[in-house]
């Protein structure tokens, strides 16, 4: 890829900017390591560090949804505890009232007592109202009183789940750290010429993958972008030269389900945050369908993705250290291809 050698040439120096713990003296480099080695090495790292990244994206969004609905269910307990006591009002206000309208007797005791015991019959319907009134009371209350006691356990337990999520994405952060970590230290250990040697040999893999899709025919042939597609390309593409930040969803960074989610979300189609449920929700399709803003997925994992843009290559923010590129679509080893938008074909073309 054309940004392959300046990428880990610089990354030694920018991976500390996305580090916030400290890094420990570097070693001095092993002479007998390979350039192949040490290619894996740090290959393996950066993929470590991306999948941390994944599943402290993927807890952030549930703890993000989390807070939403304990401040929905503080809401609804709030309001229930208004209609509670507004049902307690109630139930005084109608007691007072039947004690008042019966002088503290019950209606036979008065039937009895009456000098006009057919003038008490007749005022029968009134009793029966109060009755019925009493009972619609008393229903309202006990319907508040126990939608209160409902919500106000949804609450606690929401806010527990809120708690223990918070805690995930503390440890899940301290993770991500450590992983870069791991990236800084391999790269203090290089030597400018065992980079350059690093970086020369990635290319020639990136090369040799992405020949071995064109040979295959694997890659698509100038198909034309839906005008979602469209848009979420123009937006990508904008977004060139911005550095990649794990976590970051923009608009000053990104990591790489940052880019290509605000870029849906910006064209109208509001796609999962992680590439991880990117692959897993959304749309499959061979590389052979692919149309620009269609997403390309990486790893077994899926813990890599970024956007098609046609003639075989993709735009992604790549990796710490590195900015949003434009890079061969075989960047990185390729789990498939999936599409957001569900334009039927005819629309597209």
């Amino acid at each position: 890829m054309s940004g392959t050698l300046p990428r880990l040439a610089c990354t030694a120096a920018l991976a500390a900017q996305a580090v916030l713990v400290p890094v420990p003296a570097a070693a001095a480099p092993d002479p007998q390591r390979s350039v192949a080695q040490l290619l894996t090495d740090l290959q393996q790292l950066y993929r470590q560090a991306e999948q941390a990244t994944e599943t402290y994206n993927a807890t952030a969004e549930k703890l993000r949804r989390q807070q939403a609905k304990v401040s929905r269910l503080d809401g609804e307990l709030a309001r229930a505890r208004l209609a509670l006591q507004g049902s307690r009002a109630d139930a005084g206000r109608l007691a007072r009232r039947q004690y008042q309208s019966t002088g503290g007797l019950g209606p036979y005791v008065r039937v009895l007592l009456a000098p006009d015991p057919q003038h008490a019959l007749d005022e029968g319907h009134v009793i029966g109202e109060l009755a019925r009134e009493q009972a619609r009371t008393v229903t309202r209350l006990t319907t508040a009183e126990q939608r209160k006691d409902a919500l106000a356990r949804a609450a606690r337990t929401a806010l527990d789940t809120q708690l223990t999520l918070a805690d995930q994405q503390r440890k899940q952060r301290d993770d991500v750290r450590s992983k870069l970590a791991d990236v800084e230290r391999l790269l203090a250990t290089l030597t400018p010429a065992q980079l350059a040697a690093v970086a020369a040999l990635e290319q020639q893999g990136v090369t040799a993958a992405q020949q071995q899709l064109t040979a295959a025919g694997a890659l698509p042939a100038g198909r034309p972008a839906s005008a979602e597609g469209d848009r979420a390309v123009r937006y990508a593409m904008d977004q060139l030269g911005k550095p990649y930040e794990w976590g970051a969803q923009g608009p000053a960074a990104y990591d790489c389900s940052g880019l290509t989610s605000q870029a849906w979300g910006h064209a109208g189609t509001a796609i999962p945050r992680t590439s991880q449920e990117q692959w897993r929700r959304l749309k499959r399709i061979t590389l052979a369908d692919l149309r620009p803003g269609d997403l390309v997925v990486y790893y077994p994992e899926a813990t890599h993705v970024a956007m098609y843009v046609g003639d075989g290559r993709v735009v992604q923010a790549p990796r710490p250290g590195a900015s949003v590129e434009v890079s061969p679509l075989a960047s990185y080893p390729v789990l498939g291809a999936v599409r957001p938008d569900q334009a039927p074909e005819t629309e597209a073309r």
